[in-house]
């Protein structure tokens, strides 16, 4: 039995070396450059960057990842884990205007993980280098082009003593309510979540038989959970293949991520909501007449609100190239459980409960409540109230707790928040629990996910959802941009709590802003029964967000009190 990835790799690399474990579309294209690496090579590349890390005596310590998208990223992330090595995986700077957020970030994360030692790709080293004056931390910290490291370094590799519990990596937290934080993963939560991946989404030996071993295709960065543990991490567990390309490729033009699935033709595919929405906007009839997406069998849809709206609309619009509703695949999950808590059923239609069955969403835009699916087999998930702590009866919204193997063991030296966290414990029940910050309800097994404990918006006794009130501004107007819309409230002194929406629009927009908002304030009003405070309208592109694309509320809200949002207009308070 496998105690660790890495004896997965070293069975793959000996009963399968010339299997494509990944290739990757160079240019997003499958008619352009392709890049691919075998089981047999993945392992002697791991190997190699572990023997150079042994050598170094660096087992134990952390070493932080900095790749461009490609396949060096996976081979530095194998290469700790076989080196027994902590992998923190981070995001390079890139781009002007993401080079302060991600610098920010990188320090934050290199301090907090007292990062010894950075694997990176040539370039992203050359441009570290380059800031040198701006990262005064790089002075103690040993820099490596895994590139640089040649195979023959793998003969003095040693296997390294990996046991359940010996940490694998820190996974740092997305930060869209709170700072990010270290999640410590060991091997034993690697394997159990890849199991819980594999139980959920129907990878059985036959199905990857089937499917000539092609698992995945995805454009999501593969320094985040999403991407890294399902299609990365997944396909390795099942000793299948995946296709993988840029999400830059993917933002520019996101018909290259069905053109992909219609030729690869792999078993799973998904994203976060956004992901099929941009499809949406960019399924002209040329494109359908060229899409075979017939094989698509499970299309995860997860890591932010799973619009009702949304899954219709992609389902009727590519029904003639052959998408089926049924292989639409919602899904829950968070860094802290490693990634997969919940997972619908493979070949059946999402469950959807309207508002009139529910209290949740009543008055949404998009009333429809939308099932994650359910636990697989060893993992155990209940709705809490989070001050009394006690079980809420079905139905009822509450906290999300969750427990099973795939829980990790806390955060990095943060004894308090890991307490307050993963250290839950709930009437009537044994065992802890991990409070997930998350709410929503069960039914009939199935949970729904409402929205975040933080991010709540109470106005006159009345909870409120942010993402609704969002998706009712964007849907109110086309010059606003699809999840580019925060909402939060803000103190109105003697009228108590008052609701302000801050939406990126489009830069010609801005002769029309005044008409904007007052549609926005007539499209919140009669959907929620709400007078919103403020309106402001600001530039694409400077809503803050997390590293996964989420909608940062709370550093949203502290620009707008601030004064420093980047509006096309001046606001104008009601």
């Amino acid at each position: 039995m496998a105690r660790s990835l890495v004896d997965l790799l070293t069975t793959h690399a000996l009963h399968q070396p010339d299997r494509t474990a990944y290739r990757y579309l160079v240019t997003g294209d499958f008619d352009g450059e392709i890049q691919d690496i075998s089981y047999g090579r993945l392992a002697r590349r791991a190997q190699a960057v572990a023997a150079w890390l042994q050598e170094r005596g660096l087992a134990g310590s952390r070493a932080m990842l900095l790749y461009p998208p490609g396949l060096e990223f996976i081979c530095g992330y194998l290469g700790c884990l076989s080196a027994g090595v902590v992998a923190v995986p981070g995001v390079p700077p890139q781009g002007r205007s993401q080079n302060h957020r991600a610098l920010t970030r990188m320090k934050r994360l290199m301090a907090d993980a007292d990062v010894k030692v950075i694997l990176g790709g040539r370039e992203v080293l050359a441009a570290l280098g380059a800031m040198a004056e701006h990262l005064p931390e790089l002075a103690d910290i040993t820099c490596v082009s895994t590139e640089d490291i040649p195979d023959d370094a793998a003969t003095s590799w040693r296997e390294p003593e990996l046991t359940a519990d010996s940490v694998a990596f820190l996974q740092y937290t997305s930060g869209s309510t709170s700072a990010p934080r270290g999640v410590v993963v060991t091997h034993g939560n690697l394997l159990d979540n890849e199991r819980v991946i594999t139980d959920r989404m129907g990878h059985t030996p036959d199905v990857i038989a089937e499917y000539d071993h092609e698992l995945a295709v995805s454009w999501l960065p593969v320094y985040h959970d999403m991407g890294l543990m399902g299609p990365v991490l997944n396909t390795l567990h099942l000793g299948a293949t995946a296709t993988l390309f840029s999400p830059l490729h993917f933002l520019q033009r996101p018909e290259r991520w069905l053109t992909a699935v219609s030729h690869f033709r792999p078993h799973s595919s998904g994203g976060p909501n956004f992901g099929y929405e941009l499809c949406l906007k960019h399924a002209t009839p040329d494109l359908l007449d060229g899409l075979d997406l017939s094989s698509w069998k499970v299309a995860f849809n997860g890591a932010e609100p799973v619009r009702a709206a949304t899954l219709r609309r992609f389902a009727e619009t590519f029904a003639p190239a052959g998408f089926r509703r049924e292989a639409f695949y919602p899904c829950y999950g968070l860094a802290e459980a490693t990634l997969m808590v919940t997972g619908g059923a493979v070949d059946a239609p999402p469950t959807l409960i309207e508002a009139a069955e529910t209290g949740p969403h009543a008055g949404a835009a998009d009333a429809a409540a939308v099932s994650s699916g359910r636990p697989a087999p060893g993992t155990t998930v209940v709705v809490a109230d989070p001050e009394r702590q006690e079980e809420l009866a079905e139905g009822e919204v509450g906290e999300i707790w969750v427990a099973g193997a795939s829980v990790a063991k806390g955060y990095w030296r943060n004894t308090l928040a890991t307490r307050e966290t993963f250290r839950a414990t709930l009437a009537g029940r044994e065992g802890r629990f991990l409070r997930t910050g998350d709410l929503g309800f069960l039914r009939d097994g199935e949970l729904f996910v409402t929205g975040r404990l933080k991010d709540l918006i109470v106005i006159d006794g009345r909870n409120h959802y942010p993402q609704d009130l969002e998706l009712s501004a964007e849907l109110c107007h086309p010059a606003l941009r699809p999840g580019c819309t925060a909402a939060f409230s803000v103190d109105g002194g003697v009228a108590g709590e008052q609701p302000v929406l801050v939406a990126e629009a489009a830069p010609e927009s801005e002769d029309e802003a005044e008409q904007i908002t007052d549609v926005i304030r007539s499209a919140v009003g009669e959907a929620h029964g709400l007078a919103v405070h403020d309106v402001v309208l600001v530039r694409p592109g400077t809503i803050p967000k997390t590293s996964s694309g989420k909608i940062q509320r709370h550093a949203t809200r502290a620009a707008y009190l601030n004064g420093t949002l980047a509006a096309v207009a001046a606001p104008a308070a009601s």
